[in-house]
């Protein structure tokens, strides 16, 4: 089954670094099913991210790729996850990630 990885950073990207290796082990991520996130993914499409670099700003998760979320947008990110079952664990990391002020770095399928 198709999953997508969470998980925070230690160190905030680099700007000029590209992240774009499928890292999961080194975040200690937590793996969501895409069941759950596909559904999700118009109405995140307004959260401001980066796709693979902090040179490419976007809104939403990058589907197949790399994201990086700041944690300026963890309250918004949280707030449109309400009401979704089975994601509690996701909401947790972002609301720890934004208490830390640190990245998230997602993984997509």
């Amino acid at each position: 089954m198709a999953k997508h990885e969470f998980g925070i950073m230690k160190t905030a990207p680099m700007p000029n670094k590209r992240y774009d290796a499928s890292e999961p082990e080194k975040y200690n991520c937590i793996s969501v099913c895409d069941d759950l996130i596909e559904p999700l993914l118009d109405r995140l499409s307004v959260v401001d991210c980066y796709w693979h670099s902090l040179e490419q700003a976007e809104k939403g998760l990058a589907y197949c790729g790399i994201t990086l979320i700041p944690p300026s947008s963890m309250v918004q990110f949280v707030s449109l996850l309400e009401g979704n079952a089975g994601i509690d664990e996701l909401k947790a990391l972002l609301i720890k990630a934004k208490a830390a002020d640190k990245f998230v770095i997602h993984f997509g399928i």
